[in-house]
C-alpha cells in the first residue's frame, strides 16, 4: 500500500513552491489571465492535498479505499497542471483536458462519499 500520507505532503510542498514562483517569478512576465490561471491551480492544489491528507488518514483508519486517492491525485494533476502549462505557454487548446482533471477530483470526492457510506453501513 503507498504511503498516501508522505504523498499528501509532497503535494503541499509542491502547491507551496508553485505558489510562491508564481507570486515572485511570474508576475511581471505572464499576462494577468495566466496569473489568474496560475492561482486557480495553485488553489486546487492546496485544497486538495489538503483533502488527500484526510483521505490518507480514513485510509489508514480503513474508512476509505485508495480509489479515492489515486482518483483525487490524477485529477490535481490534469487540472492544475494544464493550467500551469498554459500559463507557461502551451497553447491554449491544451485547456480541453482541464475539466478531465476536474471530473476526476470531482469522482473522487463521490467516491468518498460512497465507500464511506458503504463501510458505515456494513459495520452497523
Amino acid at each position: 500500500m503507498l504511503n498516501w500520507i508522505s504523498i499528501a505532503a509532497v503535494n503541499m510542498a509542491i502547491a507551496v513552491a508553485l505558489g510562491a514562483f508564481g507570486a515572485h517569478g511570474l508576475k511581471a512576465i505572464v499576462s494577468p489571465q495566466q496569473l489568474e490561471w496560475w492561482q486557480t491551480a495553485t488553489l486546487y492544489w492546496f485544497i486538495h492535498g489538503l483533502g488527500l491528507l484526510l483521505v490518507a488518514i480514513l485510509i489508514r483508519l480503513n474508512y476509505a479505499t485508495q480509489t479515492t486517492a489515486w482518483l483525487l491525485q490524477i485529477g490535481v494533476i490534469i487540472f492544475a497542471g494544464s493550467l500551469y502549462a498554459m500559463t507557461l505557454g502551451a497553447p491554449r487548446w491544451f485547456g480541453a483536458i482541464t475539466p478531465i482533471g476536474g471530473v476526476l477530483m470531482i469522482a473522487g470526492w463521490l467516491w468518498l462519499a460512497v465507500s464511506t457510506f458503504r463501510l458505515n453501513n456494513v459495520a452497523v
